[in-house]
């Protein structure tokens, strides 16, 4: 006699469904306020911060203003560039010459010591070519080079001379 296999089909757990449905959005048009009301919070908020930095910012004189009785170039005294003496914290001081050296600098002050004395100076505020030939003061931050012994790109002038 042969025997019969049972076979008991276990009734498989209740699995949770794996795609729900989140239903379809009886107001299509509600998300529209939503965003248009984000877009104008962020608009504000972007206006309100751009007036608060320019109320802070710095202020700068590109470019000496023209003196009559020096020929038209800056008077002994004044200072020209930005105010932000902690980007720009380097000082040097001498007589400015145009030219670099090896492609690094526009400019050079030429400073007791001889030529390994030299600052290589470039500037992006300060038309330095306004200041050849005359005893300057610069303020500005010291950059890296591979010929120049000292390069900096200058903030702030002051003419002594």
């Amino acid at each position: 006699m042969e025997k019969k296999k049972t076979i008991v089909e276990e009734k498989p757990e209740e699995m949770p469904e794996l795609m729900h449905d989140f239903g379809k959005s009886s107001n299509k048009d509600s998300s529209l306020p939503k965003l248009l009301g984000i877009l104008l919070v962020v608009a504000l908020f972007g206006v309100g911060s751009g007036f608060l930095l320019a109320q802070s910012g710095i202020k700068t004189s590109l470019l000496p203003s023209k003196d009559s009785t020096t020929g038209g170039s800056a008077t002994k005294g004044k200072t020209f560039g930005s105010k932000d003496t902690k980007t720009f914290k380097d000082i040097a001081e001498g007589k400015l010459e145009e030219g670099g050296i090896d492609g690094e600098g526009q400019f050079h002050l030429v400073r007791p010591g001889g030529d390994s004395q030299n600052v290589y100076m470039t500037s992006s505020i300060v038309d330095l070519s306004e200041f050849k030939g005359r005893k300057i003061r610069v303020w500005g931050e010291t950059q890296s080079a591979q010929k120049a012994g000292w390069l900096m790109d200058v903030g702030r002038v002051e003419v002594l001379q």
